[in-house]
This record gives C-alpha cells, sequence and structure tokens, in this order.
C-alpha cells in the first residue's frame, strides 16, 4: 500500500489485545481535489483535517465529520501511480459504500438534498432495521445516511 493512503497507529499500552486499534483513515478518490474539499466542506458540512503538498508527492487533503477520529483522504485519481497502490486510485468513484449515521434521516436527506446532494432514490427508504438514503458525491462515490433503529429482542441471534 502506498504510504500516503496509511497511517501508522502507535499502541496506547503495551498490553493491547488485538493488533489493530481503530480505523482511522479512508481514501475517497476523486477527480478534483479542490471540487471535492469544497463539496465535503460546504455541502456536507465535514470540516478540513489536513490539506499540504510535500515535495515530491501529491497533495494530501483530509475531512471528517467534526468530532469524528475517522478522516477521509481525498486522493486525486491518477495523482501517483506506484505497484503498491490498488488500481482503484486510478479511478473516481469505484469505492466502497460509507454509511454516515444521523439522528433524523428524513431531515438530514432534506437539508442535504436542498444543498444539492444527489440521492438515488425520491425519498428516505424504510427498512426494518433503519431508516436510509443513498447518495453520491460529484465523482460517483457512493454514500449513504441511515438512522438505525433497535431491533425486536426476538431477531437477536444467540451467541
Amino acid at each position: 500500500m502506498d504510504s500516503a493512503t496509511t497511517r501508522t497507529m502507535e499502541p496506547e499500552n503495551s498490553e493491547s489485545s488485538g493488533l489493530i486499534e481503530k480505523l482511522t483513515l479512508v481514501t475517497i478518490v476523486v477527480k478534483n481535489q479542490d471540487a471535492a474539499l469544497d463539496f465535503y466542506t460546504k455541502t456536507l458540512g465535514f470540516e478540513k483535517r489536513a490539506d499540504f503538498s510535500p515535495p515530491g508527492n501529491p497533495r494530501w487533503v483530509t475531512v471528517a465529520p467534526k468530532g469524528q477520529d475517522v478522516e477521509m483522504a481525498l486522493w486525486e485519481a491518477g495523482s501517483k501511480t506506484t505497484q503498491q497502490q490498488p488500481t482503484s486510485h486510478q479511478h473516481a468513484g469505484n469505492g466502497t459504500v460509507m454509511n454516515f449515521k444521523v439522528k433524523d434521516c428524513r431531515k438530514t436527506f432534506a437539508e442535504l438534498k436542498a444543498r444539492g446532494v444527489k440521492f438515488l432514490t425520491p425519498q428516505p427508504v424504510e427498512y426494518p432495521y433503519a431508516i436510509a438514503a443513498a447518495f453520491v458525491d460529484p465523482d460517483g462515490n457512493h454514500f449513504g445516511i441511515v438512522e438505525p433503529r433497535t431491533p425486536p429482542s426476538e431477531w437477536k441471534t444467540s451467541g
């Protein structure tokens, strides 16, 4: 993996039971970092966490929802090609779906739609476990907003 897309975490204590402590960074491949930064900060209301250009390397930009540890790196498609880098880093819109937890899916849907977010359904969809709505960013990356519901006790699995 390219060192620009990973972060190394030092263990908080030497008696950690697991090797992996927590997720800290997810890469979103975009066509244009400036346009993506504008969408994520102004449209979705995220905060910019990092924005710098190391000599000889592509610009490094990260954003995150306020108060969250996990950051999203806005990686410009094709900005650097190495054998260690996944081929998905060459084309925008080819990543996995990420979901953001919200308190009120319908209210968040209406607010984001008014800001120009392109949703894939005309209204949020009700599921037994959540109310959800899927959207895409300007580069075709898929996301969802989800208002979780507490499942009935009879749905719980044993074990």
